[in-house]
């Protein structure tokens, strides 16, 4: 990372970040250019390992993509505001991200039902105790995605806490 001063290297800092984003963004290999998807998404966290989890179709090119290719990157941030700094005559882009690697693995049977269940329903207030049409889950993909690499960066806000 070119920018140390930026690095957030603490894990709880980390899962901050994290858990204030909505949408992963999942880079996949498509040739000679990447596909990226913005996606819903779970987490969960055993020890120092973050795992995530995502669901769409059981059809399409990302579905395609990700059974090709059992690797992805990903990519989440927290834009916080543009800021113009008239004493350098320089602008900068405040945020919070987090980016890195993971093993894509596909579940079935009751670890996809868990998953989904104890997981994804449960990441929301809104989807905690909502009673979904449990059939469909049947012609859902649900993913999990182990995380390899993992860094964060923030661009705080000056004259206060990010």
């Amino acid at each position: 990372m070119r920018r140390k001063d930026r690095e957030v290297t603490d894990f709880e800092t980390i899962l901050n970040i994290i858990d204030e984003c909505d949408i992963i963004r999942i880079g996949l290999a498509d040739g000679d250019f990447p596909y990226i998807v913005p996606m819903n998404f779970a987490y969960n966290v055993n020890g120092s390992q973050i795992t995530f989890y995502v669901h769409g179709a059981m059809a399409g090119r990302k579905y395609e993509l990700m059974n090709q290719n059992k690797k992805c990157s990903f990519e989440m941030d927290i834009p916080l505001r543009m800021e113009c700094i008239a004493e350098h005559k320089d602008v900068t882009m405040r945020y919070r991200c987090v980016m890195g690697t993971a093993d894509i693995a596909f579940l079935d049977g009751q670890e996809k039902q868990d998953a989904m269940d104890n997981v994804i329903m449960n990441r929301y207030n809104e989807t905690r105790h909502f009673d979904y049409h449990k059939a469909a889950l049947k012609r859902t993909a649900v993913a999990k995605l182990t995380v390899s690499s993992l860094t964060a960066k923030v661009n705080p806000l000056s004259g206060g806490p990010d």
